[in-house]
């Protein structure tokens, strides 16, 4: 099951690699990555496969947000498929 990752927030070192470890911790495979900084703002898209993963997916969306705001940041994660339907025309 594959899966858009959001995150946002102020910009600061290691944004990436947190989340990256948070993601192989728990099995998930980065697929692709897009991430900017926009003035002081850093933003980052990531496709996972989350097949795999070693909890359920409403956990690892829980761990994502938690960790988010931990850090100042806004994590979220959505089901690919469902992304998709809410952004098609």
């Amino acid at each position: 099951m594959r899966a858009i990752v959001t995150v946002i927030g102020k910009d600061q070192v290691g944004i990436i690699a947190r989340v990256c470890a948070l993601l192989s911790e728990q099995g998930v495979n980065v697929l692709d990555i897009s991430q900017t900084i926009l003035q002081e703002y850093f933003t980052m898209i990531m496709l996972v496969d989350a097949a795999q993963a070693k909890v359920p997916f409403a956990e690892l969306v829980k761990l994502l947000e938690e960790d988010g705001k931990a850090q100042g940041l806004v994590i979220h994660a959505q089901r690919e498929d469902i992304f998709n339907a809410m952004h098609r025309i």
